[in-house]
């Protein structure tokens, strides 16, 4: 019994560890860039020892990756949790509304998810993560438009329901690029949701609803 009970101290220090790492490594990395940082500067900034750094991680690529995965996973999560606030009806403006929220707020997750994005333009394997989890991104979307009625009213050029989705995320990563640039947070949630009402309704910002 003592044993187990020391085992599962152990393993909660282990994750409270982990997750600090994390934490610290979120904030070095948007502040100086992938590429630029220590192991010895996540270490610093976490308040932890090269033995805890690498008894959680085995390089800095490892703990890199596994920071993307978390935050990208929560973001795909948040943006789900968003889109199933509407009952069978889809309110397009309250919808994009709370994806914006989401998806705009954090200036330090867009530099540290521009890195990634750097990173697996040269190599192949990161790549397909940051592929999958855009997948998860789209999928999302995707699915809660199939949940809407009324999906004819869609605009016909986006075609089907994925076609519409690569579309939302596309001028996602438009205005994000502006707003890594001018730092114009409120501009950039404004412009999105002009965007988007634009290509989920005819354009005019008058249907409110994609309804039966």
């Amino acid at each position: 019994m003592m044993a187990e009970a020391t085992a599962k101290r152990v393993t909660r220090r282990r994750v409270r560890t982990r997750a600090n790492l994390l934490d610290a490594a979120f904030a070095v990395f948007a502040a100086k860039g992938f590429g630029r940082v220590s192991i010895e500067e996540v270490c610093e900034a976490a308040g932890y020892s090269r033995g805890a750094f690498y008894s959680n991680f085995g390089s800095l690529d490892e703990l890199f990756f596994a920071l993307y995965q978390d935050r990208a996973d929560l973001i795909a999560e948040q943006v789900a949790g968003a889109l199933a606030l509407d009952g069978p009806d889809l309110d397009v403006p309250a919808a994009v509304d709370r994806v914006t929220d989401v998806l705009l707020l954090d200036l330090d997750w867009l530099l540290v998810k521009t890195d990634f994005l750097v990173h697996a333009a040269r190599d192949s394997a990161v790549a397909q993560t940051l592929l999958g989890h855009r997948a998860r991104l789209r999928g999302a979307i995707a699915h809660r438009f199939t949940r809407a009625r009324g999906l004819a009213e869609l605009p016909a050029v986006l075609g089907d329901v994925d076609a519409a989705a690569h579309a939302v995320v596309a001028a996602y990563d438009g205005v994000t690029t502006q707003l890594l640039l001018d730092k114009d947070v409120e501009h950039a949630r404004v412009w999105l949701k002009q965007l988007l009402t634009a290509l989920l309704t005819d354009g005019s910002g008058t249907p409110e609803r994609i309804l039966n």
